[in-house]
């Protein structure tokens, strides 16, 4: 059943359109609004910044140097004696008798201070994480965050998209409703021109003239606020572009809708739209998390090199030259239980994340069907509204015809122009529906390439 209302569908749109002569008119415009758009250009950015924290989170396994420097100089405080004189000048005094010479001096006691004196250390460090669990899981993190913010960038870029055309398409049909109440303008003035000639050749009422007029009044009213419509519509589409409202709209468009018939029959499901795709990768990172808080237990090391010189008095020599290098582990024991309610807290954000994406897989499905079921229900409309207009028109032709000839009462003729005006506007209003579904469901079933 499905299938042969599609074929019928497919043949009523054969032979209800035409082909548009510039059919990449509107999507210029959507590419304008997808370059242009001030909140595509701000979720840009964030992507931009979750880029570059992956980079840093990479940059966190490289060794890092740095220069480290100091100078220590003191006077007072406490100090240290050395009776350094006391013990060896007897033994020197023996040795000089012995000798006969004065080969060994007399020495002084000694009292230091702790406070170095001009004391320098000059350093170059290099370290490096060598076990690090958290570096890991964190890298992976980092990258699940990366996803998140392009699908983030990608569903604003499809919403925008939906906007551009519905906003397009809204135009459209504003304009047409100006079209329309100008042309039923001119039949109401054409209608109180016979009006008073009828009055002339006495044939005609005074009463018909002032009917005649009052219909003017109103259709120059509806005309106005058509026209008022049309500024609106143009503003909103040209804030959607991020382009001065006055900036006027190419409207060389012809509804065109071979596609439709394409994604009725596809029947596709949104298995690949972009916000399943983001709770899923959600539901990753908080997996990345468990196991990371898992891993408490793992130690950590790291290990560094210092090649520097120290010295005091602000003296350089070879011997002021060092190396110093070393290695640092923790492990950690125990901590309050913190680390087991880390645990628990991410298996409850993973089951939170899995009940997400079976609830966001139903409402896609849900919001496609609803979708699918908007544009079946739009082209009924259009068709009817055809038929409605087809009627109309002759209709109005026959009253014309006999109220000029007196067969038709002045009533009937107001009756068949407003019947004309409103189905002409229903078939445009209905019409420009039908691209709107067509717009709401490539949004849900994520058809509309955006690369």
């Amino acid at each position: 059943m499905k299938t042969e209302f599609i074929f019928l569908f497919s043949g009523l749109l054969i032979g209800s359109f035409v082909q548009a002569q510039s059919p990449n008119a509107l999507d210029s415009y959507v590419r304008q609004g997808l370059e242009r758009n001030i909140v595509v250009q701000q979720k840009s950015i964030s992507l931009e910044k979750a880029m570059l924290s992956l980079k840093m989170a990479k940059g966190m396994f490289a060794p890092s140097v740095s220069l480290l420097g100091n100078f220590t100089s003191g006077e007072g405080g406490r100090s240290i004696n050395f009776p350094i004189g006391d013990i060896m000048n007897p033994v020197y005094a023996t040795l000089n008798q012995l000798t006969a010479s004065d080969q060994f001096p007399r020495l002084e006691n000694v009292n230091t201070n702790f406070f170095p004196r001009d004391f320098y250390d000059v350093r170059a460090r290099t370290s490096m994480p060598l076990l690090n669990t958290d570096l890991i899981y964190n890298k992976k993190i980092n990258a699940q965050q990366v996803l998140l913010q392009e699908y983030e960038v990608q569903v604003y870029q499809r919403e925008l998209v939906r906007n551009i055309k519905v906003a397009y398409f809204n135009y459209l049909s504003a304009r047409e409703g100006v079209v329309i109440y100008q042309s039923a303008l001119t039949r109401a003035q054409e209608g109180k021109r016979v009006n008073e000639a009828l009055l002339a050749n006495g044939k005609g009422l005074p009463a018909y003239v002032l009917r005649s007029q009052s219909e003017i009044e109103n259709i120059k009213a509806q005309l106005v606020d058509a026209e008022r419509q049309v500024e609106n519509g143009r503003l909103y589409f040209n804030f959607l572009l991020n382009r001065e409202g006055t900036e006027e709209i190419n409207t060389d468009f012809v509804p065109e809708l071979s596609t439709v018939t394409t994604l009725l029959a596809e029947d596709a499901l949104p298995t690949q739209r972009e916000e399943l795709l983001q709770i899923k990768t959600a539901q990753e990172l908080n997996q990345q998390v468990l196991k990371m808080n898992k891993l408490f237990w793992a130690p950590r090391g790291s290990g560094f090199v210092d090649l520097g010189a120290q010295a005091e008095n602000l003296e350089y020599s070879s011997k002021a030259n060092y190396y110093l290098y070393g290695f640092q582990l923790e492990m950690p024991l125990f901590a309050g239980f913190t680390n087991r309610y880390k645990i628990s807290q991410s298996r409850l954000d993973v089951r939170n994340a899995e009940l997400n994406v079976d609830q966001v897989n139903r409402q896609l499905r849900l919001s496609t069907e609803v979708s699918r079921n908007a544009l079946v229900s739009a082209f009924q409309n259009y068709q009817s509204a055809l038929k409605q207009l087809e009627a109309a028109q002759s209709y109005q032709r026959l009253i014309e015809k006999g109220y000029k000839e007196g067969v038709n009462t002045f009533i009937e003729a107001v009756d068949a122009r407003n019947q004309l005006t409103s189905a002409e506007l229903l078939v445009r209003v209905n019409l420009y529906k039908v691209l709107v579904a067509e717009a709401s469901l490539e949004r849900e079933t994520a058809a509309y390439p955006l690369n």
